[in-house]
Parts: structure tokens; sequence; C-alpha cells
């Protein structure tokens, strides 16, 4: 009789078990249900902006536009390209066949006639990975590190005792206290922009400059800063930064096609010369966005890519429409009082957008060549005006 009544308690539980299994099992199916219909009320909603400004793209509202690529949870969901008669559209223009002439279509936007897109100050956020790898992998320097005794045969140049101050993240914040006239006009010729880039010795041009304030008291944006982080980063690794690129992030990352402009004295340009092509520079998105991992592979720190993207600097620009905020080389569009990053991108002149929303799992990617011309309205304002308010409003 025990034995009958022990099985049947067996068999009660066995059956309960099933059924709760059972519920659970379908209160799972509900919610990753649920979750697939949110994924895709999410994805419908982005389609409809995307091909709004798309359409808008077209009817040239936002100007001279080569790609729009928009990538959301590792899936593509937009690759548009535009096909601009640059040849015609320059004939106005000077174009000189030199690298550094805008309006060369040898030069500009494409690298002679490939696919490969010029990233103007988008390098620079590159050439802050690439210093982050190089601090990664050698625990001997950090950005605290002075420069002067990293910028080595250039002593003459720092008699100033300030600039004898000058560290690594004073050069990454844009903090580095030279005097520096990046605000005007590309083409003007008191723009120190312009005046590096016709230079023969690119460093010595930077460093010749006088001081005006103490380092890492003022933000002044200035690309020479971003000149002396490349030279840095070939006296620690021994390699040019080209050469550096390739091993530790390009070849990670299957970027096998790319070209970087060479400098008179034989540097590499790491203020602005970077060419890709529009998705290996969607790769360099993703491997932010998935902090520093690529392929399970750890390319560069997470706490480098966290410190990067976050508003080390606040309101950098009052003047702009938005309260953006400045890190290692890349700019925080939109951030919350507590300062976590909402938005993060990396800009280059004439257009050039790698845009990501960390929260959305979203990488957003324009090249454009607006150099002559204002567009009525603007790539860089797409993502934070259109695309995230849809988003949240869906």
């Amino acid at each position: 009789m025990r034995t009958i009544i022990n099985k049947i308690k067996t068999l009660t539980f066995s059956i309960l078990f099933i059924v709760a299994l059972l519920g659970c099992n379908s209160k799972n199916k509900d919610k990753e249900s649920i979750k697939d219909a949110q994924r895709v009320a999410s994805q419908n909603v982005l389609s409809s902006v995307i091909d709004s400004i798309h359409s808008e793209i077209n009817d040239g509202d936002y100007g001279l536009i080569d790609r729009f690529m928009v990538i959301q949870n590792d899936e593509l969901l937009a690759d548009f390209k535009y096909k601009q008669d640059y040849e015609t559209i320059v004939q106005k223009y000077d174009t000189t066949n030199h690298q550094y002439n805008f309006n060369s279509t040898d030069w500009h936007p494409y690298y002679k006639q490939t696919e490969l897109h010029t990233l103007q100050s988008v390098t620079k956020s590159i050439t802050s990975i690439l210093l982050g790898i190089t601090l990664d992998l050698n625990e001997d320097y950090n950005v605290d590190n002075k420069v002067m005794p990293l910028l080595t045969g250039y002593d003459t140049y720092f008699l100033d005792k300030r600039k004898q101050n000058i560290s690594i993240k004073d050069l990454l914040t844009m903090r580095s206290g030279i005097q520096w006239n990046e605000e005007t006009d590309h083409n003007d010729t008191t723009n120190d922009c312009f005046r590096l880039e016709s230079s023969d010795n690119w460093v010595e041009y930077v460093l010749s400059k006088p001081m005006d304030t103490i380092p890492g008291t003022r933000f002044v944006y200035n690309g020479g800063g971003t000149v002396l982080l490349g030279k840095i980063i070939r006296t620690i690794t021994g390699k040019r930064i080209d050469d550096w690129a390739e091993e530790k992030l390009f070849e990670p990352l299957g970027i096998t096609d790319y070209y970087w402009k060479e400098t008179p004295d034989g540097e590499i340009d790491t203020e602005g010369g970077l060419y890709l092509k529009a998705e290996d520079l969607a790769k360099i998105g993703s491997l932010f966005l998935n902090k520093g991992k690529w392929n399970g592979k750890q390319i560069v720190s997470e706490s480098w890519v966290t410190t990067s993207t976050s508003p080390l600097l606040k309101n950098v620009k009052p003047h702009w429409k938005s309260v953006t905020g400045y890190g290692y080389q890349w700019w925080i569009p939109e951030y919350t009082d507590n300062d976590k990053t909402n938005i993060y991108s990396a800009n280059g002149y004439g257009g050039q957008y790698l845009m990501i929303a960390p929260k959305h799992n979203l990488i957003i990617v324009f090249n454009g060549w607006n150099i002559n011309n204002d567009p009525e309205q603007s790539t860089y304002r797409a993502l934070q005006d259109r695309i995230i308010p849809a988003l949240k409003n869906k």
C-alpha cells in the first residue's frame, strides 16, 4: 500500500513539474515574442525615418552625400550610395592636383577613383584608438606622461616651461595650451591647419607655435596636437603609425584596403589623412559598440573606449545647437546630467560622420563632400534630431 502511495506521489510530482516547466516555457516564449515584436516595431519606425532621409538626400537637401549606412543590432538596415559628378562640380574651383587641395578630384572625396573615401578629422578618432592600443601594450606609459621627453630632437622648442608641462591627455582633449587658430575657413591662409598642411615639417610647425595658456585649462580645437600624438606613437612603438595601424587595428578587423597621406617629412597625416571604405569605417563603430572587442578578441581596452567616448569636457562648442562634450578625440553630442553618453561620434570636414548610439545598438555612417556650399540640412543632426526621437516615440 505504501509503495502504491509513493508511486502516486512521485507521479503527481512529475506531472506538476512538467506543467510548471511548460508554464515557464510558455512565459519565456511570450517574453521572446514580445521582444521580437518590439524589435520589429523599432525597425519599422527606423526604416520609415531612414526612407525619409534617403528621399531628402536624393532631393539635394543634404548637399553632396556619397554614402549613408545604418546598422542596428549587427544588422545592416540601410546602405545607400549616391553618385555625384565632382569633375563637373569643381570646375569653377582651383583643381591643382595636390593632396591638400580639397577640390582636386584625384584626392577628394575619393582617392584616385577608388571606393576609399577621405575621412578628414575622423582620422583623429582613429589615431586616438591607436594611441589607446599603444598605452595598453606599454605599461611604462600613460596619458599623464609629459610629451617633451617623447618628442626627441625638438628640445629647442620646449624653452617655455608651460610647453614642458603638456601631457598626452592635454593633447587628447585639445587642451595643449598651444596658440592655435583652426576656426576660420580651411582655405584661409591664417588658419593654422592650412599653414600646417603647407609646411615641410609638421611636428616642427606645431612645436614652433607659442603658448597662450596653461596646459589642461582650455579647449581649443587643434589638429596639430593630433600630429604630435602620431609622433608619440612612433616614439613608443618604434613604428610609423600606418604600420602600427595595419598590425594592431586594421588586420584584426579585416581592413585590407586603405590609404593614408604621407607628410613631406615622411610622417603620416594623423589629423586628417586617412581614407577608408564606408564598410570598414562601420567596423570601427562596431568595435567601439562592443567595448573594444572584435570576434571575441580585445583589440583596445574597454576602459579606453569608455573614457574616449565620455564627456570629459562639457559644452566645448557653446555656439553649436546642442551641448556637446569631448573625450579623447571623440565628440559627445548628447549626454545626461550624470555624464552618461547617449551618442558619440567621430566627425570630419566635408561631412564625414561615424555616429554611435549605444543604448539602441545603432551605428550611422555618412560620407559627403560639402566644402564649397552649406546644405539646407545637416547629416550631423540626423541621428540626434530624426532617428533617436523616432525610436523613443515608437
